[in-house]
């Protein structure tokens, strides 16, 4: 079956003619019979009984030319072995996955929390983007790297996948997160740049404010898309640690700045978002999906083997063989 998934046609209108075979069939069956110079061979319409190897190869011969025109007709077609194939595709958008990684996304309003619920719906956004660059930043009480802009998806989602709360100074340091995702968007050829923020909380960290970070993303033509993830009301949330590292939980106010983020969204061509449950924050990355969509120019180029000698070999072997058979073996007449 793998075999044939690396052929193609380069003429395939030409196997409509083997709608012809029962016609040819027909019609040379019965110039056969038409064509006995004297009955030196039983068929099996005469003697039923009587069938001999002659008889047999008597009844084939109309099959075997046939089946050589068939092979003739697929020669025509021109099968053609696909050696190997490249894919030649413009620039597509660029998109960064700004991620809070302070520790209140470890709360437990999300299943199992914030973070990792955060991470299956990012990670679905990935699988989607077939032919953009992404790449991922994360912060808390500072912003970094995750990985750079990759079309490399299955890098990428393992590097989702290892995102984790409590590595960094703790806090909310949102204009770091964004100047992170800048600096590696300004220098990229794409036409058409994006960032994805998403945060549980208020700007509290960081050496350069939400405000600055939204005015660079203007200068370099950078949207900002702004979820902020969270219930109202309060939420089960790390209030502290134990003398072993692990967090405490408690009930805390979930307190989000939407005014901030709704602002910087909004002057940067984004838009915010809320999202108080898993579903809606589903509901908000395919949104995004659908507003953010590629324009490629697309080119294919693929190196091909031909593969119709063969076939004209077999044809022109079947059509030989009947006609010695009827002519020699047979002992037909023309």
């Amino acid at each position: 079956m793998s075999w044939f998934q690396h052929i193609e046609l380069k003429d395939p209108i030409w196997l409509w003619a083997l709608l012809l075979a029962p016609l040819i069939l027909y019609y040379t069956r019965k110039k056969l019979f038409s064509s006995l110079s004297y009955l030196s061979i039983p068929t099996v319409e005469i003697l039923p009984k009587a069938r001999t190897w002659k008889s047999v190869l008597f009844s084939f011969l109309p099959f075997l030319s046939v089946l050589g025109w068939s092979f003739l007709v697929v020669a025509m077609a021109r099968p053609q072995r696909v050696l190997s194939e490249e894919i030649i595709k413009g620039d597509g958008i660029s998109i960064f996955l700004t991620i809070d990684l302070s520790s209140s996304m470890l709360s437990q309003d999300f299943n199992p929390n914030r973070l990792e619920a955060s991470k299956l719906v990012a990670i679905d956004f990935v699988q989607k983007r077939k032919y953009d660059k992404i790449g991922i930043a994360a912060f808390s009480g500072e912003g970094f790297t995750q990985c750079p802009l990759t079309s490399d998806k299955d890098i990428l989602i393992k590097l989702l996948e290892e995102l984790k709360c409590g590595n960094l100074e703790d806090g909310t340091a949102i204009g770091m997160g964004i100047s992170v995702a800048i600096n590696r968007l300004r220098q990229d050829s794409a036409k058409s740049k994006v960032i994805i923020l998403l945060t549980d909380g208020v700007n509290n960290a960081g050496d350069i404010s939400p405000q600055i970070a939204a005015e660079m993303a203007i200068t370099y033509n950078i949207k900002i898309y702004s979820i902020g993830v969270g219930t109202n009301g309060e939420a089960y949330s790390p209030i502290g640690r134990n003398p072993d590292g692990k967090f405490v939980f408690g009930m805390v106010p979930v307190n989000i700045d939407e005014g901030l983020l709704r602002d910087i969204s909004t002057r940067t061509g984004g838009k915010y978002y809320r999202a108080t449950t898993l579903e809606q924050l589903k509901v908000i990355y395919n949104e995004i999906d659908q507003l953010e969509k590629t324009k490629l120019d697309i080119k294919v180029f693929k190196r091909y083997s031909e593969m119709f000698r063969p076939f004209v070999l077999l044809g022109l072997l079947m059509l030989a063989l009947s006609y010695i058979f009827r002519m020699y073996l047979l002992q037909f007449k023309n």
